[in-house]
């Protein structure tokens, strides 16, 4: 206990798995915890006694069944190993960390995700900018960028980090700006230098500079990115030859979206236990890697148009030639997740098995490479030409590792025949004893003439002979007599000792030399390290075109025209996620969308809860993700002008545990959207001043729709609006278009059509929905009386008369100055003539002063 305690000194924030014998155990605190997490029994040591302390374990063979739910559960584990063999000491076996666990730092196939990487993040806090850094230590995957507070949060939601390394004088700050969403470490304020960070990096890429890299104009970047590095030597994670660089994170090669559109969207996080995400839909991929890849590129869609056209051209070319499709297809089948693979050999963590499943995906990649290098579309035959073949890594492989090799090299026959002279003959000495045995039997019966000999084995004293006592007279004088019996005596002889020697130790060094060219063949491997690390990308990347030609194939999807124009043409356009959750037979009702910032700036959706302008107003964005993620687009047709920014204010989400209602994140949302804007941005507004009175909704909504067509980036936006007051708006402003969804009227039944047509809406039908929802009839009965009565004494033409009203009296006040006033051009000459850098703060107030009284005249 002594030990223990010793060792829990040094990680006192860890679950300490402290290996007894056969067993992990844990003690105290981390005991109680662990027994909740993996529902095992909690019991006591020294029961009664002043060391009484809780205890609960499990057998050391069942690590990779619980060391995944501590970690899952967020706790950093520290695993404690014997470091001695305990039958070669007398004294208590040397115990040690020899791994530290934690949600961010993991290599335990149970704990990943095939599909999902497991990032671990560093975010630091500089004077004006944050830094990040993102690296997956199970595919060498590092990333850095900087930005600000929303950028950062954008980036934090797109990478998901499994663990988030933070400054400890900066933990109130990244409560206050991310909250408490992900699993948060605070380091000591030293680790974030930037010399020490600058060292660590150059240190470990052994450079001298991190020009090469793209990241030296990142000061903040590279402070996260050396966290980060420290963080894995902290952890016992010192064999990092698969980190072999660092990217940038470009911000201005992707589409911007904010975590509000991201969740807002479901691109991959769905809002709801059983919703399905657009990543489901669209997710065909074969292989891990990209797996990972496309959710990476969705996350990050392109906004290089020769980029997206170059993926859409190798779809195309797939599209049309199903043998090529068929081949990489069923190839990539044949490949495991190579990426992590090579990882698994830099960490010296990879088993016989993996080596052949490593084999043999390199091998599945040569006729990819043979194919694609063949190809007539330019980006293929380059994925084929940057292909490595690893010839000889496979042949290294073939020679050295049996094809059926086991799990643990401990297992042994795990290495190869013709490997190694003395690893056959120690073999041959192991496997062909019982021959051996049978030969010596039948040579010594017929030297000494004893028929009924006989050679056994015991734990007392091994081989012997066994001779009945009617025989004894014929024993040879070199056997030693070891044991008496009633009838029989046994005996040992040199030949036998030597043997059984052999045969004991033969085990043994069979064990350490198949360890030993095991060994040499991983150090062998790591000299792959970037041919195979490329190749998985390369795979990963062919892999994503191959799941956007299934996707096609199934669902009738189009290449879309990506141009540089800003113009974005829909025609009947599909919603991807929605239209494969119908039942079978019902048809999803495609709809067209015009959006340019000349003539149709803004369309005003109006229409009937339940009727369709949500699905609208997301269709549109997914299938402009879709188009510049290179993929082809639910739709008939469609011309996407590429975009830069998405922005969506849709439904309603509280944070009421943050103290802010739901029209206060509906403000805060919408706000950071007016505040963001450019020319190439995609706005959509669905049901923007719900949270608050008519009067005031209206008033909120009419105002951003009219800042939104008056700002000069005259930004792309659908406005979905119950507030029918807003289809006036077009009289005013030439930009706004109105549609609505239209309905068909049966008496007391209402269609919904689902679609979109010109021109507003009068009615939103929101007490035939309640009626649909199967609200008491009294209750609708009341409501459609107090609804007769409410239109009467408020009719809608009340509330237009008070708009129009208010407008008039901003256009007089707003004429008061006409543009050839000659006015305006003495204030604007007195303006131009003030030098405003050397003006006292009393002079402004004067030349203020003198403006004032110009306008006063007037």
């Amino acid at each position: 206990m002594k030990q223990y305690n010793a060792i829990k000194v040094k990680y006192p924030d860890a679950m300490l798995l402290f290996r007894v014998g056969d067993f992990y155990e844990t003690f105290g605190e981390d005991a109680i915890k662990a027994a909740k997490i993996l529902g095992i029994v909690l019991t006591k040591r020294g029961a009664g006694s002043e060391s009484e302390t809780a205890l609960a374990g499990f057998p050391h063979h069942s690590m990779n069944t619980y060391l995944p739910k501590l970690v899952k559960a967020g706790c950093r584990v520290a695993i404690c190993d014997q470091l001695e063999d305990p039958k070669k000491t007398k004294t208590i076996v040397k115990r040690g960390v020899t791994e530290l666990v934690t949600p961010g730092v993991a290599l335990n196939d149970e704990v990943l995700n095939a599909k999902t990487n497991n990032f671990l993040a560093a975010v630091h806090f500089g004077k004006k900018q944050l830094g990040v850094s993102f690296l997956d230590v199970s595919t060498g995957e590092y990333l850095t960028a900087q930005g600000n507070v929303e950028y950062i949060d954008k980036l934090l939601q797109n990478f998901s980090p499994s663990e988030v390394l933070v400054q400890k004088q900066h933990k109130v700050k990244f409560l206050e700006h991310y909250g408490e969403r992900f699993n948060t470490f605070y380091l000591d304020d030293w680790v974030f230098q930037s010399d020490y960070a600058q060292e660590n990096l150059t240190n470990h890429f052994k450079v001298s500079t991190l020009k090469g890299f793209g990241i030296d104009s990142l000061p903040e970047g590279i402070i996260a990115a050396g966290a980060v590095l420290y963080y894995l030597s902290e952890t016992q994670h010192n064999k990092l030859e698969h980190i072999t660089r660092i990217n940038r994170i470009a911000e201005d090669n992707y589409v911007w979206m904010d975590r509000f559109t991201i969740r807002n969207l479901e691109l991959y996080i769905p809002n709801s236990p059983d919703a399905v995400t657009l990543l489901d839909v669209i997710d065909k991929t074969i292989s891990p890697m990209g797996g990972r890849l496309l959710k990476r590129w969705l996350a990050l869609p392109l906004k290089n148009v020769e980029q997206i056209q170059q993926r859409q051209e190798v779809v195309k070319e797939l599209i049309h030639n199903d043998d090529l499709f068929e081949v990489f297809t069923y190839q990539i089948k044949q490949i495991s997740d190579i990426e992590r693979l090579i990882s698994k050999v830099a960490t010296g963590k990879i088993s016989p098995k993996e080596v052949v499943l490593l084999k043999n995906s390199l091998k599945a990649i040569l006729p990819i490479k043979e194919d694609a290098s063949k190809s007539k579309n330019k980006a293929l035959q380059q994925i084929g030409n940057e292909l490595d073949d690893c010839n000889l890594l496979i042949e290294k492989v073939i020679q050295t590792i049996n094809e059926d090799a086991p799990v643990n090299i401990n297992k042994g026959n795990a290495i190869a025949s013709g490997v190694s002279e003395e690893l056959d003959e120690l073999r041959a000495i192991s496997t062909s004893g019982k021959n051996y045995l049978d030969e010596m039997l039948a040579r010594e019966s017929e030297r000494t003439g004893i028929t009924s000999l006989k050679i056994a084995f015991n734990n007392v004293f091994g081989y012997y002979i066994e001779v009945r006592n009617t025989h004894k007279d014929k024993v040879p004088e070199e056997w030693i007599r070891k044991q008496t019996l009633v009838n029989a005596e046994r005996y040992i002889t040199e030949e036998l000792k030597e043997y059984e020697s052999k045969i004991i130790s033969a085990e043994d060094k069979i064990g350490q030399i198949e360890q030993e060219i095991f060994e040499n063949l991983v150090q062998y491997l790591i000299n792959y390290i970037q041919q195979v690390q490329k190749n998985a990308q390369l795979i990963a990347q062919l892999d994503c075109l191959c799941s956007f030609v299934q996707t096609a194939k199934d669902n009738d999807y189009v290449c879309p025209t990506v141009d540089e124009s800003t113009d974005i043409s829909i025609k009947n356009g599909r919603h991807p996620v929605i239209e494969k959750q119908l039942p079978i037979g019902e048809e999803y009702i495609a709809n067209d969308v015009v959006l340019n910032r000349n003539q149709q700036q803004i369309i005003m959706i109006t229409g009937p809860n339940m009727s369709g302008k949500s699905a609208i107003l997301r269709q549109t964005a997914l299938i402009t993700l879709l188009a510049q993620m290179g993929s082809y687009v639910p739709a008939q047709n469609a011309t996407i002008g590429v975009v830069d920014k998405i922005f969506t204010r849709v439904g309603a989400s509280d944070n009421i545990s943050m103290g802010e209602s739901t029209f206060m994140v509906e403000m805060n949302e919408t706000s950071s959207i007016l505040n963001n804007l450019s020319d190439r941005s995609l706005i959509l507004l669905d049901e923007i001043g719900r949270g608050t009175s008519t009067y005031d909704g209206i008033s909120i909504a009419w105002a951003i729709a009219e800042y939104i067509h008056e700002h000069p980036t005259k930004a792309k936006t659908l406005f979905a609006t119950h507030y029918h007051e807003l289809n006036d708006m077009t009289e005013s402003f030439e930009r706004i278009k109105n549609f609505n969804v239209s309905v068909k009227e049966l008496k007391d039944n209402v269609i919904f059509l689902r679609k979109l047509v010109a021109g507003g809406s009068e009615h939103s039908f929101g007490i035939h929905v309640a009626k649909l929802a199967g609200m008491p009839s009294p209750v609708i009965h009341r409501a459609n009386k107090m609804l007769k009565k409410l239109e009467k004494s408020h009719s809608s033409d009340d509330i237009k008369d008070k708009l129009k009203q208010a407008q008039q009296e901003e256009e007089v006040q707003l004429s008061f100055f006409k543009l050839d006033d000659p006015l305006l051009d003495d204030i604007k000459d007195e303006i131009l003539a003030t030098n405003i850098d050397t003006l006292t703060p009393i002079e402004a107030l004067m030349k203020l002063n003198e403006i004032k009284r110009m306008l006063t005249k007037k």
